[in-house]
């Protein structure tokens, strides 16, 4: 059977790669490469820089009103081709029906958000600041804006986290679409182009890490917005302020959750399995660290181990499943490398996952349920992202010692406690190093209408994305003081500050 060879898009036009390098996509259930796609060249990156930056000048001169339609448009475009997204991101990734339809819903609600734009870019304004001058500030865009992309969010990352707020905003944009997943993002992006955008507001490559360092030497290039590992995003970091743009480098995590023992154990087992089980483990806000307080630690794991075995893992696209496969055969074997680690550090492992078989899908990429109890500080297994199906489970003797242990982690991404106390909520939400914190839910992600807030080493930069934060990070601001003359200001000398520093 032939597989398809993609292209890459400029100037809303699908171009044949000139490389001789292409990278194989596999359906994660089955194991069997379904297309392969270009490792762009350097000069095919560049082109798609240059496009974006022709585009600019009109894009970014279009009014506040036509943007804002256009965005309505691309809102509905993609509400209309939901179940199709859905089914192509589930057959390349692995996450299951549910999951892959929330990663789509995940792209519509920051379209939404775009779509509110004359409200959220207003700016202030004061009349008579100093007598006979006032002053106004507005936000502007940038230019071009690149965004790397993981291969975990096909859909949310390139087309909710980047796009909506950058274009609305007035900037135009080059994606490096992930060479693992890049199937969904470039079906939406066949959607965009079908719509009356300007040509060259979004173009989209496949690469390597050695073409996209170019988005962060290129001078053309004003924004860089990334998401990945953390050792990469500080380099990215680094050697993108370091040529003068703005970035974001959302990188890894190890969330932790804090189970008490005033917890209400049934609903907190519950969030527990999907928050860890949930896109098999690989996503940032994945909960694999279970903090529980030692009164409770015995029920809590014995019950955690048998909703796990009752997860029925399986083929992505089939209705039933719970749990699919991981992203890809090398992906598999990192996953498993690590629960050997956590044997050999002396982890008690209650649930092996590895040699997980689904009848009629034995090529796919599956990592069953896997449980660590007993997981000691110092035990890497218990400090590093292993961005799959593991939980890890360590036990404490009450708040102060979970919430220290958590906070010693080097990753701050999220963090969640399960209680009935208000005193133990409150104070975690207090002194928790999380970002984003959830009080009895597993994965606080916000709507779009708050910034996805990591810290520590899980995030580099000023301005996070969504939210207010998103839209300042792809807008800089531009202060107006004006004063007109009469017949009396036309006479008077002007001094230093020219009337902006009035004192009695």
């Amino acid at each position: 059977m032939s597989v398809e060879r993609k292209m890459y898009c400029v100037n809303g036009e699908w171009k044949a790669s000139k490389t001789d390098k292409w990278m194989p996509v596999s359906d994660s259930s089955t194991g069997l490469v379904i297309a392969e796609v270009p490792c762009c060249t350097a000069a095919e990156v560049e082109e798609a820089i240059a496009a974006a930056d022709a585009a600019f000048a009109d894009w970014s001169q279009q009014s506040l009103s036509k943007r804002t339609q256009m965005m309505f448009k691309w809102r509905n475009t993609l509400v209309e081709h939901v179940d199709e997204l859905t089914y192509l991101c589930a057959k390349e990734l692995g996450k299951n029906l549910d999951e892959a339809n929330g990663d789509v819903l995940k792209a519509i609600e920051p379209t939404e958000v775009a779509c509110t734009l004359p409200l959220i870019t207003q700016g202030s304004a004061s009349l008579q600041v100093t007598s006979g001058f006032d002053t106004a500030s507005y936000r502007t865009p940038l230019g071009v804006v690149a965004g790397i992309v993981p291969f975990n969010f096909p859909a949310m990352i390139p087309w909710g986290w980047m796009v909506p707020l950058a274009i609305a905003t007035g900037n135009t944009v080059v994606l490096k679409a992930a060479s693992y997943t890049p199937l969904t993002s470039m079906r939406i992006m066949e959607l965009f182009c079908e719509l009356d955008f300007p040509k060259g507001v979004v173009n989209l490559v496949t690469c390597s890490r050695k073409e996209s360092g170019l988005f962060l030497t290129d001078p053309r290039v004003k924004a860089v917005t990334f998401v990945g590992s953390t050792d990469v995003g500080k380099q990215v970091y680094s050697t993108a302020a370091a040529n003068g743009k703005r970035v974001q480098a959302q990188t890894e995590a190890k969330n932790h959750a804090l189970i008490l023992e005033d917890c209400d154990m049934e609903s907190t087992l519950n969030a527990v399995i999907n928050s860890t089980y949930g896109c098999a483990g690989m996503r940032c806000m994945a909960l694999p660290v279970i903090v529980v307080q030692e009164s409770i630690a015995d029920e809590f794991v014995a019950r955690l181990k048998e909703k796990a075995q009752a997860l029925k893992v399986g083929c992505a696209y089939d209705p039933e499943t719970k749990l699919g496969p991981v992203v890809t055969a090398e992906h598999k074997k990192a996953v498993c490398d690590w629960i050997q680690k956590g044997v050999d550090e002396g982890a008690k492992l209650i649930l092996d996952g590895r040699g997980c078989v689904v009848p009629g899908y034995e090529g796919g990429f599956f990592v069953g349920p896997t449980i660590f109890d007993h997981v000691k500080p110092g035990m890497e297994i218990g400090e590093r992202e292993i961005f799959g199906p593991v939980t890890l489970i360590k036990r404490v003797k009450n708040f102060e010692e979970g919430l220290a242990l958590m906070n010693a982690n080097i990753y701050a991404n999220g963090s969640a406690i399960f209680t009935q106390s208000g005193y133990y909520a409150r104070q975690f939400e207090l002194l928790t190093d999380g970002g984003m914190v959830g009080v009895n839910v597993g994965i606080p992600v916000p709507t779009a209408y708050f910034p996805f807030s990591g810290n520590k080493d899980s995030f580099f930069g000023d301005q996070h994305v969504l939210g207010v934060d998103g839209m300042r990070f792809y807008t800089r601001a531009k202060t107006v003081t004006k004063h007109w003359y009469d017949e009396e200001s036309k006479a008077r000398a002007i001094g230093t500050w020219e009337g902006t520093v009035e004192r009695d």
